[in-house]
């Protein structure tokens, strides 16, 4: 199936080329707003904005990336490079990512997501990419609920909420234990679905013998490959994109239930928000909402005269995830 848009972001000569090119060529003008130029070609749609963002929409989107752009204007390879650098990109495998570990408040999300040669085309045609690079939350709970309908049941999500994370970070005292765990469960749980899933691909964040370690009988037989930037594999992308859906989702259910803003990272707005939310409720609400190792509880708790010792009631009251 071939893909209908493409997005490129051009440097300042890409974008005189560029003008050019569409401004001489055989095109039709358009008037699209925010544009330096826009035209309609053949079979499709193609508008350089004043961002430096290039737009390529329509049937004919492919074959002008591939005889227009990528020759005369990027003068690399776009279309189709996946598959000529790896092979294995669409063959079947499982990719696993998580959201929320940086973020103060709300859980941590670990997901798995399946793909196939039959599944590649279709999360390319969504435009799939690593969850960090869409800047829209709104666009980014669009895809997530399309890949979702695509996925059916080859998806996972392990939703670890703040109070089971605070009781596991006190048993295990290590974020890359925390996330081995995690992504176990999560490659166990879609072996489930595709028992026969060979491998499954995340980014490297600590040893690949913990995530070993972690998994049970099910998941022993599957062949782990940790990689610096695994996001540019689709698998993993698409997992980070159901990972940091579920996050944003957990977060709202937050706000719902507080009715008050939960910030997302760890910024001094995070550190305000905190701070109100401890003042109007009580230390004990960081153990139900927050991550309770990062360093902004002590800050908190020290503006308001208190200590850790205020969030034991919260911590011993959690027995199980």
């Amino acid at each position: 199936m071939a893909k209908t848009s493409y997005t490129f972001r051009l440097s300042e000569e890409q974008q005189a080329t560029l003008t050019r090119i569409l401004r001489e060529g055989n095109y039709v003008p358009t008037q699209t707003p925010h544009t330096l130029v826009s035209v309609n070609a053949d079979t499709c749609r193609v508008a350089l904005y004043a961002s430096g963002k290039c737009l390529v929409q329509g049937k004919g989107a492919e074959e002008f990336v591939s005889f227009v752009l990528e020759p005369l204007v990027l003068r690399e390879v776009v279309v189709g490079y996946e598959e000529v650098l790896d092979p294995q990109a669409s063959a079947p495998h499982m990719g696993v990512d998580e959201s929320g570990k940086g973020d103060f408040f709300g859980p941590l999300v670990v997901a798995g997501a399946y793909v196939d040669e039959s599944l590649v085309p279709a999360m390319r045609e969504l435009d799939v990419k690593d969850s960090k690079k869409i800047t829209s939350d709104k666009k980014l709970m669009q895809m997530a609920r399309d890949l979702r309908k695509l996925l059916g049941r080859r998806y996972t999500l392990v939703v670890i909420g703040p109070e089971a994370y605070n009781r596991l970070y006190d048993q295990m005292k290590n974020l890359n234990r925390m996330l081995a765990w995690g992504h176990a469960r999560a490659i166990e749980n879609l072996l489930q679905v595709v028992p026969s899933c060979p491998r499954a691909v995340s980014d490297q964040f600590g040893s690949k013998q913990q995530v070993k370690n972690a998994l049970m009988r099910a998941g022993r037989r599957i062949t782990l490959e940790q990689r610096h930037r695994a996001e540019s594999d689709i698998a993993v992308a698409a997992a980070s994109v159901l990972a940091r859906a579920s996050f944003l989702f957990a977060l709202n259910r937050l706000e719902e239930q507080y009715k008050v803003p939960f910030p997302k990272g760890a910024s001094t707005a995070v550190r305000e928000a905190a701070a109100a939310l401890v003042k109007r409720e009580g230390a004990t609400v960081l153990g139900r909402t927050a991550k309770c190792h990062f360093r902004t509880v002590d800050a908190v708790l020290t503006e308001q005269g208190l200590d850790r010792s205020a969030l034991a009631a919260a911590t011993a009251a959690v027995t199980d995830c």
